[in-house]
């Protein structure tokens, strides 16, 4: 049985300017060698918890840059594909965008430009955690707890939790975890949630939906 309780945080993303950018696709890549892998999880993440005035068929920053800045449909489709999840580090995410950007500059007549005032800015940030004073020690609590979370507080134990912890989980399922296989069920299904292609509103009705559908079994 697990004597841990499980304490509900909130977070807010702080976007750090770097002074780094890019005005064109080829400088994006060269840019994008170097630059801190921070930079790349944000640009990965970091829409999720900003109001969004992008296109939302886009997830990532890069692709939204590509399409709206450089007018390049087919660059901001393939960028646009990319799963951050299904890499084992930043570095390796880092190579796919690398490479992405380089197989489309060599088939390529010209290398697609941004007008002046639009050029990519890189921004790294600075992740800000509060205690919302939240605790559960039942994880029947947290069905209506996770109804009523806000954002940042998905973000935080859903996707932030993932560079936190060992083998990149939510930290529900981690401390579910510790209370031996009764909430194996429960655990599959908040594994099989995708966090990415998707907006927090979203997470936080799926999330519920796989507490309230095993409770509601009387578990």
């Amino acid at each position: 049985m697990n004597n841990q309780a499980f304490r509900i945080m909130d977070c807010a993303l702080i976007a750090i300017a770097t002074g780094e950018k890019a005005q064109n696709l080829r400088e994006l890549g060269d840019k994008l060698r170097h630059i801190h892998p921070g930079c790349i999880h944000y640009h990965f993440w970091g829409n999720l918890l900003r109001p969004q005035f992008d296109d939302p068929e886009y997830q990532n920053d890069f692709a939204v840059w590509a399409s709206h800045s450089l007018h390049d449909a087919k660059i901001a489709e393939q960028l646009s594909v990319i799963d951050p999840k299904a890499y084992e580090d930043i570095e390796d995410l880092r190579h796919e965008v690398i490479e992405i950007i380089e197989d489309r500059l060599s088939e390529s007549e010209h290398v697609p430009w941004a007008k002046a005032g639009q050029e990519f800015h890189f921004l790294r940030s600075q992740i800000v955690i509060f205690d919302t004073g939240i605790i559960c020690t039942d994880p029947k609590e947290l069905t209506g707890i996770v109804q009523n979370m806000s954002l940042g507080s998905i973000f935080y134990h859903f996707i932030d939790s993932r560079r936190r912890t060992h083998d990149k989980r939510n930290d529900f399922s981690v401390w579910l975890s510790d209370f031996n296989n009764t909430y194996k069920e429960l655990i599959e299904g908040l594994d099989k949630i995708d966090p990415y292609f998707t907006t927090l509103h979203e997470l936080r009705q799926e999330v519920f939906k796989v507490f309230h559908n095993f409770f509601k079994g009387g578990a």
